[in-house]
């Protein structure tokens, strides 16, 4: 096993920075090559294999050769340059079982072994983006496990405590990111290889709804149920790695994109009761003998900062969960690994690490019929899972149950890996989404959250995480990095349903009683801003609640306090509906000369209205007027 790795104190870490120096040139190409060098001295049981340095060299020449010839001059254009190439000089590593050109292929075993022609889909589309990659990380023999442990080249540790394990089956791409010397990293996830050592090294891990991130290019575990994970220092890192690496992809079978909602819908019962309208929050009512006692301490103490933020929790039955978690090592997909090394079982055996050997020959034992029994209850498994998106928006587990160290899996390998995946095994078998941050840390043991949401809910569990990222504060990995070192520039946005911009000035602002309208069909604030000033501003009579009218004027115009918000096109109709006369959507123009569609009023209904233009806004008139009641 490696000893403690130490955090790098001058280099970039975080992909703003890293790019950032790119962009200016100066020290760039010295920095990547020192970092090559870096990589190497470390080698395994990390880094499998680094490219050589003329190999990269010969890289980056051509990386600033297509900048110059997309027009780009030195200095270079930012602007177009983002545009045209967003990663721009951005360094990562991949994990052992997904194709890098140029490199082997050796899914931690030396006789499997091969040279690939292409770069797997999801590599080919961040190095397009500009980043490069030049390294292979190590991994459980052919993503077999969730310790870190089960591959020829060594195992590695956590990067807080040579005892302790790296977890896997993605260890060497968790610890390249927890040690800080890669911004982001890709691994794989099946039963939570992207997210167990995402919380042993401290690291974000997100692990997308299957099928958003093409696993052409990749080693099968379990193809059915494979996804291309990231772990990065930051949320928002990782969902600017998503936004390069997702989308539909021809030729894969497997690669089924559908973008999802921007943020969690809100309840029309939960918004007017006058509780918070933040996602509630499903948590096991009570945790397994597996959890330790300190995890239990960590994650109480966490739900109870949710708690405090104002988050609904919902406790629950976690039952039918746990039952799909077992399908998954202890049924008949297992059956999907032995697809892959059948060959090699039979051929040479004595190639593949003896514990995944145990694992996969168990294989053997399924015929059709258990396959088919397996995948009935699956089903009936599936239909009690998915109740409950009725009574919760995400679930909040503790990412893994205890971090062992490298003797207690010495001792137990099978046991102790099965203990790790509770809370992370199900969630590819129902096709769902997750994301694993870092929450708290205690001397050398890392504690972290899991979110899991419906399929296709990545980028809403992504806005939910940013936001709790600043509430646990942490330093990811051993780096120092701050809460401002982590914000991220770059802004890169997984795709998400379509939208429509609408703007609101009365009843429908944020806290006021119709913005259940919006928030129940999943739209959210984009922001507060002003009507350009070309408009009066009118109380409504008889009207309950109260509403505006807001009517735009050649002369004698004000600007009115509004604010933008976004509406999934698929809910745009049913909201219209709800707008009654003398209401009616028209174009309303912005103080920033942009324009966007809101409600206008009909000049008829005006003749009795009160002109307020004078307050500027709907909350200064409810302020002039604080002594009428307001329900």
């Amino acid at each position: 096993m490696q000893t403690s790795l130490s955090a790098p104190t001058s280099a970039p870490q975080t992909i703003t920075a890293w790019r950032e120096l790119a962009l200016d040139g100066a020290s760039w190409a010295d920095e990547i090559l020192a970092l090559r060098d870096k990589l190497e001295s470390q080698g395994t049981p990390v880094f499998l294999h680094v490219g050589s340095a003329e190999a990269l060299k010969r890289r980056l020449q051509a990386l600033q050769a297509r900048a110059r010839q997309e027009g780009h001059a030195n200095p270079m254009d930012r602007a177009s340059l983002i545009k045209s190439m967003p990663l721009y000089g951005v360094p990562f590593v991949v994990k052992d079982n997904i194709d890098v050109a140029g490199m082997p292929t050796t899914a931690a075993c030396p006789a499997f072994s091969y040279q690939p022609e292409q770069s797997a889909a999801a590599v080919a589309r961040l190095e397009a983006a500009g980043a490069l990659c030049f390294a292979k990380t190590n991994l459980d023999q052919f993503a077999t496990g969730l310790v870190g442990t089960r591959s020829p080249y060594g195992a590695p540790s956590s990067v807080f405590d040579a005892e302790l394990i790296s977890g896997g089956s993605s260890a060497g791409s968790a610890v390249a990111v927890g040690s800080g010397l890669v911004p982001f990293a890709l691994g794989t996830d099946t039963a939570g290889s992207g997210r167990i050592p995402a919380m042993f090294n401290h690291v974000v891990g997100l692990k997308p709804t299957p099928g958003r991130v093409s696993t052409q290019g990749v080693v099968p575990a379990c193809a059915s149920l494979d996804c291309v994970s990231v772990f990065a220092l930051s949320v928002e890192d990782a969902m600017n790695v998503l936004a390069v690496i997702e989308g539909a992809q021809a030729g894969d079978p497997f690669s089924q994109f559908m973008p999802g909602p921007a943020r969690f819908a809100v309840s029309k019962a939960l918004a007017t009761s006058g509780a918070s309208s933040l996602p509630r929050l499903g948590i096991p009512a009570s945790l397994p003998e597996s959890v330790s006692p300190w995890v239990a301490q960590a994650y109480r103490a966490s739900i109870e900062q949710l708690k405090s933020q104002g988050h609904a929790i919902i406790e629950l039955d976690f039952s039918p969960l746990y039952c799909i978690a077992d399908l998954l090592y202890n049924g008949p997909w297992v059956a999907e690994r032995y697809v892959v090394i059948e060959a090699l079982l039979r051929e040479n055996p004595q190639a593949i690490d003896p514990v995944v050997r145990q694992v996969i020959e168990r294989a053997t034992s399924f015929d059709s019929a258990a396959t088919f029994r397996a995948q009935y209850r699956l089903r009936e498994l599936r239909i009690e899972a998915e109740k409950i998106w009725q009574r919760c928006d995400c679930l909040v587990v503790p990412t893994a149950p205890r971090h062992p160290t490298h003797a207690q899996v010495a001792a137990e390998p099978i046991a102790v890996n099965a203990q790790l995946g509770q809370f992370t095994n199900f969630v590819n078998l129902l096709s769902w989404s997750a994301l694993a941050i870092p929450a708290s840390r205690q001397d050398k043991q890392a504690f972290g959250l899991t979110l899991i949401g419906p399929a296709h809910a990545d980028v809403a569990l992504g806005h939910l995480a940013i936001g709790w990222q600043a509430l646990f504060a942490q330093s990811p990995g051993i780096t120092d990095l701050g809460a401002e070192a982590l914000i991220n520039t770059l802004q890169l946005d997984p795709a998400c349903e379509a939208s429509l911009p609408i703007v609101v000035v009365g009843a429908h602002l944020e806290g006021l009683p119709l913005n259940w309208q919006l928030t129940e069909r999943g739209a959210y604030k984009l922001r507060s801003t002003r009507t350009a000033a070309s408009y009066r501003f009118y109380a409504l009579p008889g009207t309950t609640p109260p509403k505006p009218g807001l009517q735009r004027v050649d002369q004698g115009g004000e600007s009115i306090a509004v604010e933008v918000w976004a509406m999934p096109l698929k809910h745009v109709g049913s909201f219209l509906a709800l707008i009654p006369a003398p209401l009616g959507l028209g174009t309303i123009e912005l103080e920033d000369g942009q324009s966007a569609h809101g409600f206008l009023c009909e000049a008829h209904a005006l003749t009795h209205a009160t002109d307020i233009s004078h307050t500027g806004g709907w909350r200064n008139y409810l302020r002039s007027i604080s002594a009428q009641s307001y329900p």
